[in-house]
């Protein structure tokens, strides 16, 4: 450390800088260089650390008062997935969660995610509707279909490709899921599974990224019934309905795209003539008959099964063994 006596330019020069009331340019660089011995870059250093530790200083205090958007969020939830690091600093947290969304600061999240999401929303009786939650499972989905590679998207392959898709309800998930990926991928689809949240309340969306179809799926239901019905349901809207939209699925919002994709998912899947033949008796099927209907018509039986319990034809509490429950593993 050098302690220096200084009068006239320099002293004066030094003065003014050390009480912020002048900065340090390149011109006031070169004449402390001469006048101190030091060369003038170390004096351009110095101010350069100086206004970047200010701009430090700033943001940081900034992202304090921005803390309270961090209860939004299921931090701990993120975390155990791998979506996010998990941070005891809440500033850091909050620059985490800030670089998961891609955005500079909680406004620019509110300007891109925070307005009222352009959807046809679908969500269950018990779930409150939280754009943080949403937000958080959807930009996981956009992190996972941007790491898949496709090809563009081909409308007439992908719809022949359904056949192919709807054999694979008859699978295993260690065979259907990779299947279904390569069916979806080379007709320019991405199809992603990503868990789902707690309350997050959503089977399955469908939106374009970046003229890319994707199908986000959950497995929020669990059970083959429901995850089929959802990828077919997803699948109309890539078909049928605009690329400007958003499609959320769950249970309760009606509207016409939304009437469409489940009659599409419905008729797709089990053959409508198929059955009118198969419940031409009008009396309720026995569940040997489902399991013979379900193999003559090449598809699951628990999706028959859901598919009568929702018709009515069968109980809620009839049949549910024919089903196949599905749970995440550990990566």
């Amino acid at each position: 450390i050098a302690f220096y006596s200084l009068t006239g330019i320099a002293g004066g020069l030094l003065f003014t800088i050390i009480k912020a009331k002048s900065a340090i340019t390149a011109e006031t660089a070169l004449k402390l260089e001469r006048t101190l011995g030091r060369p003038a870059h170390f004096w351009s250093n110095l101010e350069r650390q100086y206004q970047e530790d200010k701009i430090r200083l700033a943001d940081k205090l900034r992202l304090e008062a921005q803390l309270q958007w961090l209860a939004g969020f299921p931090l701990n939830n993120m975390a155990k997935l791998g979506w996010i690091e998990k941070y005891k600093d809440k500033v850091k947290q909050l620059e985490a969660l800030l670089r998961f969304f891609a955005v500079a600061s909680p406004v620019e999240w509110k300007t891109i995610w925070g307005r009222e999401l352009p959807v046809a929303f679908r969500k269950t009786n018990s779930t409150k509707e939280n754009t943080g939650i949403i937000s958080a499972w959807l930009r996981q989905g956009e992190i996972a279909a941007g790491e898949q590679r496709c090809g563009q998207y081909d409308k007439e392959r992908f719809q022949n490709n359904l056949d192919d898709i709807r054999k694979l309800t008859l699978e295993g998930p260690e065979t259907f899921v990779p299947k279904l990926k390569s069916l979806c991928s080379e007709a320019g689809v991405s199809i992603v599974f990503v868990p789902a949240l707690p309350r997050l309340g959503i089977y399955g969306a469908t939106r374009w990224l970046n003229d890319r179809p994707v199908i986000q799926l959950s497995l929020y239901l669990k059970t083959n019934d429901h995850l089929w019905f959802t990828i077919f349901h997803e699948a109309c809207h890539i078909l049928r309905h605009g690329r400007r939209e958003l499609f959320i699925e769950g249970y309760g919002l009606e509207s016409e795209s939304e009437n469409e994709a489940n009659a599409f998912a419905r008729d797709r899947l089990i053959p409508p003539a198929e059955l009118r033949r198969f419940l031409g008796s009008g009396s309720q099927p026995t569940l040997n008959q489902i399991k013979r209907f379900a193999a003559n018509i090449g598809i699951a039986p628990g999706i028959v099964v859901g598919r009568l319990q929702h018709d009515e034809i069968l109980p809620r509490n009839a049949g549910n063994h024919l089903k196949i429950s599905y749970e995440w593993t550990r990566q």
